[in-house]
């Protein structure tokens, strides 16, 4: 249901409270809304800059229907963290492979076992929770039945690459700061001050 246009120049739009996933959620809106590419942000990535979005933008005009956004580790804590979810990219063209909460690539003359030195010498990225959509993708996308490691790894891009779909992924520098736990809270609270 639309809200009417609210003081500061936008409307909301409230949707079913039932939906499996965020991207489930766009493509309701997106029945009332039409448009024909969509560009979402979510609220834990309080510093999505323009440059980032004007890359999305730029990103889904491609061949492929759904894009997003990477961007290097720099720290092996980071990337063990379960809460910062890797992407694993095909060269040259920039597609996403898999997505997983696991550190990815393993190390496996390491047993896994890497420092801040490594992570930054290999292809360890970052997703960040920035998608592009063209409007075609997110009407199938609803249709679609979860997928068996969308559910394992709750990560519902995986849906899309379950489904033979490819996803374009841009590497990004500007900093970003994602906020999943309280502690990334006050981390964040740190890069403010």
């Amino acid at each position: 249901m639309r809200e009417p246009l609210l003081s500061g120049g936008f409307q909301t739009l409230l949707t079913r409270v039932d939906h499996a996933s965020g991207t489930d959620r766009i493509a309701e809106a997106n029945r009332s809304i039409k448009a024909d590419y969509v560009i979402t942000v979510q609220a834990d990535e309080p510093l999505v800059s323009r440059a980032q979005i004007d890359t999305l933008a730029e990103a889904i005009q491609s061949d492929a229907p759904m894009a997003t956004l990477a961007t290097a580790f720099t720290t092996a804590a980071d990337f063990f963290s379960p809460n910062q979810v890797k992407v694993v990219l095909s060269r040259p063209t920039s597609r996403a492979l898999f997505f997983s909460r696991s550190p990815l690539p393993f190390a496996r003359d390491l047993s896994g076992k890497v420092d801040d030195a490594w992570v930054q010498s290999h292809p360890c990225y970052r997703h960040l929770g920035l998608y592009a959509y063209q409007a075609d993708l997110l009407d199938r996308f609803s249709r679609l039945p979860l997928g068996e490691l969308e559910q394992v790894e709750r990560l519902e891009q995986l849906r899309v690459l379950e489904n033979g779909y490819p996803i374009a992924c841009d590497l990004t520098e500007d900093p970003t700061i994602g906020v999943d736990t309280p502690e990334d809270a006050v981390k964040f609270e740190r890069w403010l001050k």
